[in-house]
């Protein structure tokens, strides 16, 4: 029998879900595929994979293609920065086509510093990032526009959402639509009310996820994507919460901040960190406004550690 394509929708103790045209399998590894020993994870939720089955429903991954973007985090063994030749890196999620940011308007207060880093760690991936400015309805249009419209103007797709009134929820639902999406955000930003708004109990399942996940250790993080019926997969992903930028070293970080990048060459000094030099055309830029004081103070913080 030919092998059967299918996509990975949850992985956990060696054991993955494989939902293919025949129905939904679960799979282990074929021993000639664990024998490569790459340096992250062989398989992961999201990899695209074909299989062969059996009558009672379990099966054999017998191939793995290739990625096309992955949102992994790396291992440190104990310390800030380790020798990244000799970590192992834990795949969260494989191919995703975005990674949605849900923040409150308020209650919470949004809290932008971690949404930068979300936006960073996106930047590191190649995975395109989108926000979403939920409980709209909490504050006035114009209150919302002066917290979150800094990232529109620097090229990120912006959605302002209320989960109770129904504001944005279609423009929701629609970039959802068809895509392999990856949410994540602070506690209490009503991502699960949001998701109910797109389908009935899609919350409930998500949150059901976050729950286990969250009982477990953060070094194992068992992530699941969940079908949605007008096409695509969401996940909710509390791993991507404990994600650090252990990994980014300090003179790479402007290459992560989009409205800075551009700058970096106009500056007096190869090496200009950005924070204190004469001749930064970044401070500069601040200084006439076309790079945010909230951002630049976000990426002050993370550059001095």
């Amino acid at each position: 029998m030919d092998p059967t394509p299918g996509l990975i929708l949850k992985a956990q103790s060696g054991f993955f879900t494989v939902r293919t045209s025949a129905g939904d399998f679960t799979c282990q590894l074929r021993g000639k595929l664990k024998k490569e020993r790459l340096a992250i994870d062989l398989a992961a939720i999201g990899d695209q994979v074909t299989i062969s089955t059996q009558p009672d429903g379990t099966g054999m991954i017998e191939s793995i293609a290739p990625r096309r973007t992955v949102l992994m985090r790396g291992t440190p063994h104990g310390s800030k920065r380790v020798d990244r030749s000799k970590e192992k890196g834990q795949v969260l999620i494989a191919n995703p086509d975005q990674a949605v940011f849900v923040f409150a308007c308020a209650n919470p207060a949004p809290h932008l510093r971690m949404l930068d880093r979300f936006i960073i760690l996106a930047e590191v991936m190649h995975v395109p990032a989108v926000i979403c400015a939920n409980k709209a309805d909490l504050i006035t249009p114009q209150a919302a526009r002066n917290i979150f419209d800094l990232y529109l103007q620097i090229g990120y797709h912006v959605i302002y959402t209320s989960a109770s009134t129904g504001q944005g929820v279609e423009e929701f639902k629609d970039r959802l639509r068809g895509r392999l999406s990856v949410l994540a955000g602070p506690s209490g930003v009503g991502k699960s009310s949001l998701l109910n708004a797109v389908q009935p109990g899609l919350g409930i399942k998500t949150r059901s996820v976050s729950e286990a996940t969250t009982k477990g250790r953060h070094t194992t993080v068992h992530s699941e994507l969940l079908p949605l019926d007008i096409g695509g997969f969401v996940a909710d992903t509390p791993g991507i919460r404990a994600l650090a930028l252990w990994d980014v070293e300090p003179d790479e970080l402007d290459a992560y901040f989009v409205e800075i990048r551009p700058l970096v060459s106009e500056c007096e000094f190869n090496d200009c960190t950005h924070l204190n030099e004469s001749g930064c055309a970044v401070r500069k830029a601040v200084v006439n406004g076309a790079i945010s004081e909230s951002r630049y103070n976000s990426y002050c913080m993370i550059r001095k550690g």
